[in-house]
């Protein structure tokens, strides 16, 4: 009888024959599996056909083992059944013969050979209780990727979170406009994008660089805590306010000398604190004392434009106003500000944009507040001294112990994390090293000593070469050489055409600190220049005049008693000596361009 869809030589063939004879009925509902449902009512009605059917799954079993050679190797020990699975310690049903791809050479020769999909779905599904004995087991190198429980491919968040931190674009800007932008990651702190800054930009780490939360809208700004996330608060900025990176000397000047920083009629105690005005810091740090900072500030009513002078203490709790003078019973106490959810701001142009009294206000500006200015709390201190310990308290009471930490950690870090640290000096100081070229071959000065008193001595005759050079290009005593009149334009301290008030600015901006100075072109006569200096947190001026010394031309401080052939030999003397300055020249403003 002939089969649907198969050809007549396909029945008569020879192995489909003796396959037919020894094969055990089969049911047509045993071939069904999934993916291939059964039909009753076709089965049903073509019964005669059972006989051909059970000869083509035959037919299919031995075109599988020809397909797959491996598992024909281990036929005698794992049979492959009808069903397509392997039947493992169980001897073959009686009467039924191993098949073997090699019985029919007729087989092998056939162009294709009609393969049952169900068989070989359940071998790909089953191919771990497939592997022959005779090949090794191979161990997965990542079971983790390649687990039933596991999806084959990366996804988003599998990785530690250490692995997959994510990256940020942050423009920063410096103090002559420019603008950078650096990629960081999510959990790097404002120290930490300092020292890249200043490692890209070769200039000397001295742990004084800082972040500058600055909001032009507001006219406000801020220094950044070392500790700070810099993507945290980049949240919470404006459209058009932007990072500054710029010199903060005072950021931890109160650590060094906290008697200029809290006035003694300022500071006072719930407590009797132990050790008098010695320990005012460690009151400060320490959570169980009540320091408190007392006086009076002009506050602005929010949401309006008058200013009130009033009582206020600060405490840990917050910033509280008295009602009734200056009374500070718990009923005449009103709560200003909290510290907590704010951050302390200076003001920047507080008379023009706040009608502010005084020019030394500050701000105390809830974190979720960012272009609205009802509810910033702002005040204003009678002098910058007032400000400053006011501001200083308010950083000490939220922070306390991590202000301290961040003030002793860059310290430390330089012989705990070098490769982390950049280098003290810039790095074209630190290619260089001190030769000596006297002999007819140089060599290198190893010793300290002797390098700095070589320096010493290169300079000095470098100074008596530019005098001789002076003498000889100068054609007329009232014009100086060319060299000692631009030679101090390369120098960092030097600010060139700039005037009074724009000095005073950039040393308050770069904190009040004693030596804090600068050198400018005076305003008032065209060949002198001015030293701007920073003592006992006020700016005074010193006018630097040339004066002539046998047909020469000097610069001097102190109408001639002391004289120097360029600025850069002032600006050396005076870093080391006082002469008729209040202090010494410790640090100078710069700018650096990013």
């Amino acid at each position: 009888m002939a089969l649907a869809g198969c050809p007549d030589s396909f029945l008569h063939h020879p192995y489909h024959q003796d396959q037919v004879e020894q094969t055990p009925p089969v049911s047509p509902r045993d071939l069904a599996g999934p993916g291939f449902p059964a039909q009753p009512d076709r089965l049903t009605n073509h019964q005669e056909d059972d006989v051909d059917l059970e000869a083509l799954v035959n037919d299919v079993s031995a075109s599988l083992e020809s397909l797959y050679p491996a598992c024909s190797m281990q036929s005698e020990t794992v049979p492959l059944l009808q069903n397509g699975q392997h039947a493992r310690s169980q001897p073959p049903p009686s009467g039924t013969r191993s098949l073997q791809p090699q019985a029919s050479p007729r087989l092998q020769v056939q162009r294709s050979q009609p393969v049952h999909i169900l068989a070989v779905r359940r071998l790909q599904e089953e191919g771990e209780q497939f592997r022959t004995s005779s090949l090794p087991a191979i161990p997965n190198p990542f079971p983790e990727l390649c687990g039933p429980g596991s999806p084959p491919l990366l996804t988003r968040g599998s990785l530690p979170p250490s692995q997959a931190a994510a990256k940020q674009d942050v423009k920063i800007f410096s103090e002559d406009g420019t603008s950078k932008v650096v990629e960081i990651l999510a959990d790097m702190t404002a120290r930490d994008l300092c020292q890249l800054l200043v490692y890209r930009s070769h200039c000397v780490d001295d742990n004084s660089w800082t972040l500058v939360e600055h909001h032009p809208h507001l006219g406000l700004e801020r220094y950044l805590e070392d500790h700070e996330l810099v993507v945290q608060v980049e949240s919470t900025l404006a459209s058009d306010s932007k990072f500054l990176f710029r010199k903060n000397y005072a950021k931890y000047e109160f650590f060094k000398n906290p008697t200029n920083f809290f006035p003694e009629q300022m500071v006072t105690w719930c407590q009797q604190p132990n050790g008098g005005h010695n320990q005012l810091l460690q009151n400060f740090l320490n959570c169980s004392s009540c320091p408190e900072i007392q006086g009076f500030l002009h506050v602005k009513d929010l949401g309006k434009k008058s200013w009130r002078k009033l009582y206020v203490c600060l405490r840990r709790s917050g910033l509280y106003c008295s009602t009734k003078g200056v009374s500070k019973e718990p009923r005449h106490l009103q709560l200003l500000a909290g510290l907590e959810d704010s951050s302390i701001f200076s003001l920047i142009a507080g008379r023009k944009q706040y009608c502010a009294p005084t020019d030394y206000g500050f701000c105390i500006k809830p974190n979720k507040v960012r272009s609205e200015t009802k509810e910033l709390r702002l005040l204003c201190a009678e002098d910058e001294q007032g400000r400053t310990c006011w501001m200083t308290a308010c950083r000490l009471l939220k922070y306390g112990m991590l202000l301290y930490q961040n003030y002793r950690i860059p310290p430390q870090r330089k012989p705990l994390l070098p490769s982390f640290s950049t280098p003290v000096r810039s790095v074209s100081e630190n290619s260089l090293v001190a030769m000596d070229f006297s002999g007819q071959t140089g060599r290198v000065i190893e010793n300290p000593a002797e390098a700095q008193s070589a320096a010493l001595e290169e300079g000095h005759a470098w100074r008596k070469r530019s005098t001789r050079m002076n003498i000889l290009s100068s054609q007329s005593p009232l014009q100086p050489s060319t060299l000692s009149t631009v030679i101090h334009r390369t120098q960092h301290w030097f600010h060139g055409h700039i005037s009074r008030e724009e000095s005073h600015r950039i040393i308050k901006q770069q904190g009040l600190v004693d030596g804090l100075f600068l050198l400018r072109d005076s305003q008032s006569n065209p060949k002198a220049f001015v030293l701007t200096l920073c003592h006992h947190q006020k700016i005074k001026n010193f006018q630097i005049l040339p004066c002539e010394d046998d047909g020469q031309i000097y610069f001097s401080l102190d109408d001639g008693n002391t004289k120097f052939s360029d600025l850069i030999q002032l600006v050396d003397f005076y870093q080391l000596n006082k002469g008729v300055l209040p202090c010494k020249l410790r640090h100078h403003c710069i700018r650096v361009a990013l």
